[in-house]
């Protein structure tokens, strides 16, 4: 094995050598959980990495959304450029589940987008996770949703070695049955092509070809090659090549499989006849009579994720195979803002029941597609054997969970907390001109944090009509262009930014040394103690940075944010002060904003809460309540997840319905 060996010009500072050597010890000392409390910029992504070179033991490590996720996967391929460093998210660009409406007898085909080098990244993980230790998986809650069995998908690779007999077309028919496309004009990742003697096969999960050389039936050369230019990259005495997919079937596994697949359609078809349900068991039947056909043929069918459980032998209700079951046992998790990804891993499997279950109620799945689903909560607990959990403002969940809470709250440039100051909402209009007027003087930048979308809009309006440079984020504005609006607010294209949540881009900001808070008293997760901490964290980039709350009375949650930025600040000023240190900006390449985000648009939250809408008449006052009921749970989970913006939307759609009232 290779060993993990971190490469930077940077050693740890601060308080960094304290917590590595703590948690390390903890590791070694078998605590299941422990803690790293680390404020903003204190190099968390540092501690975990010299943590992994201590340690040695292959890594997952969790974010709570796909942006967050990248750039964790960036810092740590830089640390660890000889080990293999895998990036593991949904692979949907654009997602419309499966789903069917009763009120108005609506099915929604699952529609999706599948970003072709995404697929390779999750598939070049599990690749690496087979063929090596030194491996850091970076990956979202995606982690927790049944993936194929790991057992499959390693018996079922081929592996050839030269000098032994190796029949061409034998190993065609083995690639056809792994799911790689045959294609003799085009060779494209997941197909292989063959010219005479050679064959050439893109593995699905690499950026390189293999070049397969044959003299008869005795395999005479391998080569790595690059499938663009065409290039040797390698020469090879042996290689194995993986399943293009996850979902594959033994072929000893096929019968068993589809001979319970049909038990389970005649248990169904016979409990819609006892219902009176001949159109749903006509439905189910036509359907799923289909789908064996095609397993039955080609080892793979449309929605062959649906039939995961009597293909892998599983009882109903057990969990799915997951990311989780191809890391070895004593595999180490770090949960990076686990005070959202805990959460979110917790919401998932409801969220997913509850739309399928129309599916099958309605005759569109068999019942054993409940079974393809995300990890419960429980069950993913137990799959951790060791996690560290990492925020700078972990919950209860976390920390009473932990054996060993270890802070982490100087920064290694001497970056203090910023200074937090309440000032008046009357007049604020006339402190933000002033205080954004500083700035630019010193061509420094700002953000105003808004609760509403208009709010955002009409603060954009005023300021620009005083002469300002603004611009605004909100759910509205594309992806792409947010990366460009950020992108341009670093670059001085423009010195304002106004939005709602600003938490989530995943990027930071050193430019900025103002941060205006309005509305800071009122009550809601746009303003709770968590969120508040987390927005003052966005100015401790910068030497001036500083911390406006515009209120008319000083809340509890205002209160305790005030009083922890405070602790900190005060032992960061005194660590500075004993060892000399002067505070510095930090400076951070523009091009270091991440390029793409794929993460949940406000069109899918529209969508999910019209699919939760249409299930209730809207004419009935008891149908309202109970919508409305349903709706704030939504929202209560967007807002837990500190996905505002989400939760926001749905807040309208409340706030729509109560006005029929």
């Amino acid at each position: 094995m290779r060993p993990f060996k971190v490469v930077s010009d940077y050693s740890p500072a601060g308080d960094q050598p304290e917590a590595i050597r703590e948690l390390v010890e903890g590791i070694r000392a078998g605590d299941r959980f422990q803690t790293l409390k680390g404020v903003t910029g204190s190099g968390k992504t540092f501690t975990m990495a010299k943590i992994i070179e201590e340690v040695q033991r292959p890594t997952l490590v969790m974010s709570h959304n796909k942006t967050l996720a990248a750039q964790l996967y960036r810092e740590f391929k830089s640390f660890f450029p000889n080990n293999a460093v895998e990036y593991f998210v949904s692979y949907y660009d654009y997602y419309q589940p499966e789903a069917y409406v009763p009120s108005r007898d609506l099915y929604i085909e699952k529609d999706a987008a599948i970003n072709d080098e995404i697929d390779r990244m999750r598939l070049a993980a599990t690749f690496s996770l087979m063929e090596r230790r030194d491996v850091i998986v970076v990956s979202t809650v995606s982690c927790i949703y049944g993936l194929g069995l790991p057992e499959s998908w390693r018996d079922l690779r081929i592996h050839v070695e030269i000098g032994k007999p190796l029949n061409p077309d034998e190993l065609k028919k083995q690639l056809v049955s792994l799911q790689y496309e045959r294609n003799d004009a085009v060779l494209d990742r997941g197909r292989f092509r063959s010219r005479g003697d050679v064959l050439e096969i893109f593995p699905a999960y690499l950026e390189e070809a293999y070049r397969l050389e044959f003299d008869w039936e005795d395999l005479v050369r391998i080569r790595k090659f690059n499938p663009v230019s065409g290039e040797t990259v390698m020469e090879l005495d042996e290689l194995s090549i993986y399943p293009a997919k996850h979902f594959v079937m033994k072929e000893d596994a096929i019968p068993n499989a589809l001979e319970r697949i049909r038990g389970d359609l005649d248990e169904q078809l016979e409990r819609f006849r006892i219902q009176g349900k001949m159109l749903e068991a006509e439905r189910l039947k036509t359907r799923t009579e289909y789908d064996l056909e095609m397993l039955a043929e080609m080892g793979y069918c449309p929605g062959i994720e649906n039939y995961s459980a009597p293909i892998a032998n599983r009882n109903p209700g057990d969990p799915p195979a997951t990311l989780f079951h191809y890391f070895p046992d004593d595999f180490l998790l770090f949960m990076d803002e686990s005070h959202v990804t805990w959460s979110q891993v917790g919401a998932m499997y409801e969220g997913d029941r509850s739309r399928k279950q129309n599916l099958v109620d309605f005759g569109f799945r068999l019942p054993c597609a409940m079974d393809n689903r995300p990890l419960k909560m429980a069950e993913f607990e137990r799959m951790l054997k060791q996690a560290v959990f990492v925020s700078a403002t972990p919950r209860n969940e976390e920390l009473k969970r932990s054996t060993r809470v270890v802070e982490q709250v100087i920064r290694p440039t001497g970056l203090l907390d910023p200074e937090v100051e309440v000032r008046p909402s009357e007049g604020q209009m006339e402190d933000i001109y002033r205080e954004v007027k500083d700035r630019i003087s010193k061509d420094e930048r700002s953000l105003i944090l808004t609760l509403t979308k208009k709010m955002a809009e009409d603060l954009t309006d005023y300021l620009t009509g005083l002469g300002l440079k603004v611009k605004y984020i909100h759910s509205e504005v594309e992806t792409i262009e947010r990366v460009e609006i950020l992108k341009g607010l670093r670059k001085g294209e423009f010195d304002i930014l106004v939005g709602i949540n600003l938490l989530r881009e995943g990027i930071d900001l050193p430019e900025v040394s103002y941060i205006g808070i309005l509305d800071a008293d009122k009550i809601g997760f746009l303003r709770s103690t968590t969120s508040l901490i987390q927005i003052i964290g966005r100015a401790a980039r910068n030497q001036n940075g500083k911390v406006v709350m515009y209120a008319d009375r000083m809340s509890d949650a205002m209160k305790e944010a005030i009083e922890e930025t405070s602790r900190r600040r005060k032992i960061q000023e005194d660590w500075n002060t004993s060892q000399g240190i002067t505070p510095t900006t930090i400076k951070k390449a523009i091009n270091d904003i991440l390029v793409r985000e794929n993460e949940l648009k406000k069109e899918a939250v529209e969508m999910e809460s019209s699919v939760l809408i249409n299930s209730f008449n809207l004419m009935i006052p008891n149908d309202r309540k109970k919508l409305i009921r349903e709706l704030e749970k939504q929202m209560a989970e967007y807002a837990e997840a500190l996905q505002f913006e989400e939760a926001a939307t749905i807040r309208d759609r409340i706030q729509e319905i109560r006005k029929m009232d």
